[in-house]
């Protein structure tokens, strides 16, 4: 069958191409990539039957226009970018049909950051270092394999099913409220004891507030200032969602493009789906951290995962 197009008109300011990651090249100090909310990008494909790893756009605060040059299948998920098909209100976390000529419009973003449009069949992409995951910093992957965003002009491939799935509708209970202030389960982590008492009750019974000065690397927290008592440590290597916290006691959560090392102290590291939620945070906005265990988190993320 041959291959769709969608022809971007306006690509908003980041839409990228996103699988699940780029994994096991780390070593070569090569980040993951991959969809910062993973929520959200899930039941996009879920919606389309596509298998895990599908690749799907990620469309950072909105502004995309594009056009169906065959007719196709999609699904919307994420934030709530008042999403129109040929000027007509389409609703958020469901599929839907365009046929040929058919426009879809994302405004700016009113509740959440970032949206993710998956397609019936998957886009079609080449892999760089076994993923089309799209890494800007590094210049890796999206849809030309060099980290480029999307820009107008472009046309995405797509590979046409026979019979799209477009007759799901997401489990109870798994939209999120991105209005409301969410709760963040933290792994403590190896450097946890090190901070002093009263920095350890701040960062557990005071909320914290996004900083202006985050994305897809790494989100700053504002709030109370940590303090670690540790005069040195070597470089470890960074999970996804460590917290790490430099001189200055500011916090960083590391998301999927961040550095594969750094020599700051952590305060532990937040689960996958707290990562995920934590990308749908607005500048500004409240959110809570809360301890839990390893066994806590893995079997979170297996349940998770068992939906799909």
């Amino acid at each position: 069958m041959k291959s769709g197009y969608l022809t971007i008109q306006k690509p908003g300011p980041l839409s990228t191409l996103q699988d699940a990651g780029r994994f096991g090249v780390r070593r070569l100090g090569v980040t993951q990539g991959g969809p910062v909310d993973l929520h959200a990008w899930a039941w996009a494909n879920w919606l389309l039957g596509n298998p895990w790893g599908s690749p799907a756009l990620e469309i950072t605060l909105g502004g995309l226009t594009l056009i169906a040059e065959q007719p196709c299948t999609l699904a919307l998920c994420g934030a709530d970018m008042q999403a129109q098909r040929n000027e007509q209100p389409l609703p958020n976390w469901q599929a839907f049909e365009l046929n040929a000529g058919d426009t879809l419009t994302l405004s700016m973003a009113r509740l959440g950051v970032r949206a993710y449009l998956a397609v019936g069949g998957g886009f079609i992409a080449e892999k760089v270092l076994g993923s089309t995951a799209c890494v800007v910093r590094d210049g890796l992957g999206g849809h030309q394999g060099d980290g480029s965003p999307l820009a107008a002009g472009d046309r995405l491939s797509f590979a046409p099913t026979a019979q799209p799935t477009s007759n799901r509708h997401l489990p109870a209970g798994t939209i999120p409220d991105y209005g409301a202030e969410p709760r963040l389960a933290l792994i403590p982590g190896a450097q946890f004891r090190y901070f002093d008492d009263h920095s350890l009750i701040d960062a557990f019974q005071q909320p914290w507030r996004v900083d202006p000065r985050s994305d897809r690397m790494g989100i700053q927290l504002q709030g109370s200032v940590l303090h670690c008592n540790m005069d040195s440590m070597i470089s470890e290597g960074l999970a996804l969602g460590a917290v790490q916290v430099p001189p200055d006691g500011h916090p960083i959560v590391l998301l999927n493009d961040r550095q594969t090392i750094g020599g700051y102290p952590h305060l532990g590291t937040l689960t996958p789906l707290a990562c995920a939620r934590l990308a749908q945070c607005r500048p500004g906005q409240p959110l809570w951290l809360t301890t839990t265990t390893a066994s806590e988190a893995q079997q979170e993320y297996r349940t998770f995962r068992a939906g799909f």
